[in-house]
């Protein structure tokens, strides 16, 4: 996305309303080390920040950072065009969050998109 963005040319994909999780590398690699040193864990953990966002709020974001504006949607029969049936992870998204780190006590450095965004594009 982000040469798109540096074109002045980024948008959402398709609606804009599909749920998008994400994660900062650091909070990634904590949770990792977190699970590894704590036997609490066991089983399966989301790898994701705790406050997902729809697609739209996340181009704005990029957008914001970037500074450049997040105006230009691609419309969904252009996404299936490129990625085929891959295209449905895409339009559709996931709201998947992170309950069971929190639950054993893991802290996120980075809640908000934006904060992640500016800290890995400085």
């Amino acid at each position: 996305m982000m040469p798109v963005f540096e074109l002045f040319a980024g948008g959402p994909l398709g609606t804009g309303k599909q749920w998008v999780s994400w994660i900062h590398r650091d909070d990634l690699v904590d949770l990792i080390i977190d699970a590894i040193k704590k036997p609490g864990y066991n089983g399966v953990y989301n790898g994701t920040a705790p406050k997902p966002v729809t697609m739209a709020q996340l181009c704005s974001s990029l957008g914001g950072v970037l500074g450049r504006p997040s105006w230009l949607p691609v419309p969904d029969f252009a996404i299936t065009t490129l990625l085929g049936e891959g295209a449905q992870v895409v339009l559709e998204g996931q709201k998947v969050l992170p309950t069971r780190a929190q639950q054993a006590g893991f802290n996120f450095k980075y809640t908000e998109l934006s904060d992640a965004l500016r800290n890995i594009l400085k």
